[in-house]
């Protein structure tokens, strides 16, 4: 289970850096097109924005609902706070991401809060990996 636990938590924090890798490309994207002559409009087709979206809505939280509950099972020395601070900082992500449509400087916050989740995530896989280390018996 400490190993579940510990991918759970390196696919959550690989995901917002896919998630960031993906804004850009959107962005950039954007740009390029732009001066091309494409007008953009929110029916714009845009891989980056789509593959945030998807990671943002529905895959990075199921994998870290899947997190938390596997948290209670691993027996990692701290590891429900851990993933229990993961998954608020991740409500959190989705909730400034909302308000961040009605309120674009919101945004700002989104983007910070996306590298605080991924230190969060980190902090758990590396605490997952050092209680699998301690478990294991020292070679004389």
């Amino acid at each position: 289970m400490r190993a579940v636990y510990r991918v759970l938590a390196m696919i959550i924090a690989a995901g917002v850096v896919i998630q960031t890798a993906a804004i850009a490309f959107a962005l950039f994207d954007m740009v390029h097109r732009t001066d091309d002559g494409v007008l953009y409009t929110k029916d714009t087709e845009n891989g980056g924005l789509a593959l945030h979206q998807v990671l943002g809505e529905m895959v990075i939280p199921l994998v870290a609902l899947a997190f938390l509950i596997v948290a209670f099972f691993a027996r990692i020395p701290g590891g429900v706070k851990w993933a229990a601070i993961t998954f608020g900082v991740l409500v959190l992500q989705i909730l400034l991401a909302y308000a961040g449509k009605a309120l674009p400087f919101v945004g700002v916050l989104h983007a910070i809060n996306a590298f605080a989740l991924a230190a969060v995530a980190s902090i758990a896989m590396r605490k997952a990996r050092l209680a699998g280390s301690a478990a294991q018996p020292v070679a004389a």
